[in-house]
């Protein structure tokens, strides 16, 4: 593992600190987005891989890892922000994002916002252009599709929600392991020290409420998804996409993949991870870097 990268620290204009580290030298730049109840470290299979020529930048988003979370977020957009003034800050140009589960929709956000800003786009078993609507469960915790929750406090009771809010609070190692094992890591496990790395990363997050509310509320797609109208933003992306998502993933749906891409036309391109769950990054990362250091 690439653990001993130095975190290195960035403070931006609006308050917050956004903890970073780098791999690698080159001219093919890569920001590294992770997901939810995750940090950077758990891209380091991808930077102990990086081919020669290669770059990359990857950040602990507001709220999680060792960044800071001085204000409460409500949107994926004010994440986006805080990429654009962490790129700004540091003169990075020229990039492709790469966005990993809950990290898609911050990746696809920064590049309708700015999209003349962005040379590629791959998504990793991404949340979908519609966001991820959390819809209430009856008691034997089936979907009541279309039942929204009124506001984050009583999301936070959701059946999926609650026992990782309890377990991050209670700082519970074997709790989010197990949560992990059978949601994330459910084809193969990363060894036994990288687990202990992984899962303490994912203990350090202080926004678990507020990312699943804005992810309710992200849309950029033309169509209502529960919780709010889209926006229809994906249009204005212009970068190429290569969105990647694994034949056993139990999070994203591959109708949510799907719609993605169409919705992206001849700009997006889906390949589908064989033996591969909702972490490539453990399951098949050689062929994960492959596709990303392949994109043309």
């Amino acid at each position: 593992m690439a653990a001993h990268l130095t975190v290195k620290q960035l403070k931006l204009e609006n308050g917050e600190t956004l903890a970073y580290r780098e791999a690698g030298n080159g001219n093919n730049i890569l920001l590294l987005v992770h997901g939810n109840m995750s940090s950077g470290v758990h891209f380091l299979p991808i930077a102990e891989r990086l081919p020669p020529g290669f770059k990359a930048y990857i950040i602990d988003l507001r709220g999680f890892g060792d960044s800071t979370y001085n204000n409460r977020i409500d949107t994926i957009k004010e994440l986006s922000d805080d990429l654009s003034a962490f790129v700004n800050k540091l003169a990075v140009e020229n990039f492709t994002i790469i966005g990993w589960s809950a990290g898609g929709s911050v990746c696809l956000q920064f590049s309708a916002d700015y999209p003349d800003r962005v040379k590629k786009i791959v998504l990793i078993d991404s949340v979908g252009h519609s966001g991820c609507p959390l819809f209430k469960k009856d008691e034997q915790g089936k979907v009541l599709m279309g039942q929204v929750y009124k506001d984050r406090a009583e999301m936070a009771e959701d059946p999926e929600v609650a026992p990782c809010l309890q377990a991050i609070e209670n700082k519970n190692f074997q709790t989010m392991s197990i949560l992990w094992d059978r949601a994330i890591y459910s084809h193969r496990k990363p060894l036994p020290e990288d687990n202990k790395l992984y899962i303490n990363a994912t203990l350090k997050q202080r926004n678990l409420v507020d990312i699943y509310w804005a992810l309710a509320l992200f849309n950029i797609s033309d169509k209502h998804n529960g919780y709010t109208e889209g926006t229809n933003l994906i249009n204005k992306i212009k970068a190429p996409v290569l969105s990647l998502w694994g034949e056993k993933d139990s999070i994203i749906s591959e109708a949510a993949a799907k719609g993605t891409v169409e919705a992206l036309g001849e700009k997006g391109e889906l390949i589908v991870l064989k033996d591969s769950g909702h972490s490539p990054l453990i399951d098949c990362p050689d062929v994960l870097m492959k596709k990303i250091a392949d994109f043309r």
